[in-house]
């Protein structure tokens, strides 16, 4: 059984279990842009990435662009989608659109994109936790067979971001759920919808790990958590800080 944590010091809540291995399901499915099979490759990459000495040597050069090199860890993806997932996972802070205008391709499009920001955001979530814990790693799921669906919500567009997303009053009946009814949601949960099903893994993760999405406005919900609505976004924005986030 995944996520025992039978040797973690301390007692993990049994909605954060079922969370976790909830994620792994969705990361060994295929989904709308990429296998199964690719996307466990992902998630190996992004791992991979968290000790590569090509990424800290770009992390710590004045601009990521003037560091050439190959990539730790051996995957079956192309190296400009390795190169994409590793520049993800160690120095969001400073990609720009023309980064990741430059990445897309027939083969790696706007979908594939917001896919891998996806998986890449479960490994990392999850991962940061065992760290902290001292705890192993998870091993990662084996993939399930199948094809992805190629699902581009029809009412996603650009606006405010460098992908297309989609307002509230632009979703179809088949993502009809993932902003729970409201007028209005926030970019940060917005910048997925080109993914509906990444939209939805987000807000489970989140109220596991954080709030659930419809309780982020509410000043006064705690969610699930034991500490403080205060504690919580002390430690919120002391992480945000320290990960350089400027949204």
């Amino acid at each position: 059984m995944s996520f025992a944590y039978a040797d973690s010091p301390y007692s993990i809540p049994d909605y954060k279990i079922a969370a976790h291995r909830a994620c792994w399901d969705y990361l060994a499915r295929p989904g709308s842009w990429w296998s199964g099979a690719e996307r466990i490759a992902i998630a190996q990459a992004s791992r991979d990435a968290i000790d590569c000495p090509l990424c800290a040597e770009r992390k710590a050069a004045l601009s990521p662009e003037s560091v050439n090199g190959v990539h730790a860890g051996e995957s079956d993806l192309p190296e400009a989608i390795v190169d994409a997932v590793h520049r993800i996972t160690t120095d969001p802070a400073r990609l720009t659109e023309r980064w990741v205008k430059s990445k897309l391709s027939d083969s790696f499009t706007e979908g594939h994109y917001i896919e891998a920001v996806s998986i890449i955001t479960c490994v990392i979530s999850i991962d940061t936790l065992h760290r902290a814990l001292g705890l192993p790693l998870e091993p990662l799921p084996v993939p399930e067979p199948g094809e992805p669906d190629a699902y581009r919500p029809a009412g996603a567009a650009l606006d405010v971001a460098w992908l297309p997303m989609i307002y509230p009053e632009n979703l179809t009946d088949r993502e009809a759920d993932i902003y729970f009814g409201a007028p209005q949601m926030g970019h940060v949960i917005r910048a997925m919808s080109l993914v509906p099903e990444a939209v939805r893994q987000l807000n489970a993760l989140s109220t596991a790990h954080y709030l659930p999405t419809p309780e982020v406005g509410d000043m006064g919900a705690d969610g699930l958590l034991s500490l403080s609505r205060m504690q919580t976004e002390l430690v919120a924005a002391r992480t945000s800080i320290k990960n350089d986030c400027f949204y």
